[in-house]
């Protein structure tokens, strides 16, 4: 459950904390997270600086070294990385470490081996371009949401349409449950159920809550072990209004959030304000 915002917290810290640093060394401690040896990796990232920007596409984040290399970084679903000196104790979850030549380095850990590390070309790099939309990132008019939304051949349920990397990336379970709150609507409503204003209604859920979420550093849950650079959690997770909340009060109409299986997980919603 790392999706856009927590991996867009990561970019930004990145881009704060390790450009302009030399690879010093880059040890594989888990063959696990990337195709790559040891040798391989120190072979042609020796001496390289981090330069340019830290970019994201998706939920991949993309480092580029001045030797022409581009580093590919996927979290998956509890994966981070850490910033840490090099004196510090290696924590087992610990899948690949990155010396610098000055200031430490920096580590992968999984927690459920989701996480992925390769050397892509800049045409590789090119190539991950996903083909859904990034709220975070592309400013849409509510005609051309309203276009997206009738794309599918046909209709869907709101819920598998913020959930379809296709059509917007980096929304899941978590994300899509707090957006259809937001903007008032039910997961089972049907894409082409919609009147103009619950459109607007729910781009505008959409850019607010993704925003929202980066702006509180993410969400830490127990499954997803989300951390920063540093090791602090997020803090959405306070701000969550009915993901994980069944049996609380909804903060809407003050009465209990309910919670219904939805493609074999938990969908959060308020029976009386979402329609």
């Amino acid at each position: 459950m790392i999706e856009s915002p927590e991996v867009e917290v990561v970019r930004r810290e990145l881009e704060r904390e390790v450009l302009d640093r030399r690879v010093k060394a880059v040890e594989v401690l888990s063959e696990s997270v990337t195709p790559h040896s040891s040798a391989e990796l120190n072979e042609r990232l020796e001496r390289a600086k981090i330069t340019g920007e830290v970019s994201r596409q998706g939920l991949l984040l993309l480092l580029s070294f001045d030797n022409g290399e581009i580093m590919g970084i996927t979290l998956g679903a509890g994966g981070h990385l850490r910033r840490q000196p090099n004196r510090d104790r290696v924590d087992p979850a610990t899948r690949l470490v990155i010396t610098f030549t000055q200031y430490g380095g920096l580590r992968l850990l999984d927690f459920k081996e989701g996480a992925r590390l390769r050397l892509l070309s800049p045409e590789q790099a090119q190539e991950q371009q996903p083909e859904g939309i990034d709220p975070l990132v592309t400013s849409l008019s509510w005609t051309d949401f309203s276009s997206l939304l009738a794309t599918p051949a046909r209709p869907v349920y709101l819920k598998a349409f913020l959930t379809n990397a296709g059509a917007i990336i980096g929304v899941g379970d978590m994300y899509a449950d707090e957006i259809l709150f937001n903007a008032g609507l039910r997961h089972d409503r049907l894409t082409d159920s919609l009147g103009r204003q619950e459109i607007r209604r729910l781009w505008r859920a959409i850019v607010e809550v993704l925003h929202d979420a980066v702006k509180y550093r993410g969400s830490t849950l127990e499954d997803n072990h989300f951390v920063s650079l540093s090791g602090e959690p997020g803090a959405y997770q306070n701000h969550h209004n009915v993901f994980r909340r069944h049996g609380r009060l909804s903060p809407r109409s003050r009465r209990p959030i309910a919670r219904v299986k939805y493609r074999g997980r938990w969908t959060y919603y308020c029976e009386q304000s979402q329609v």
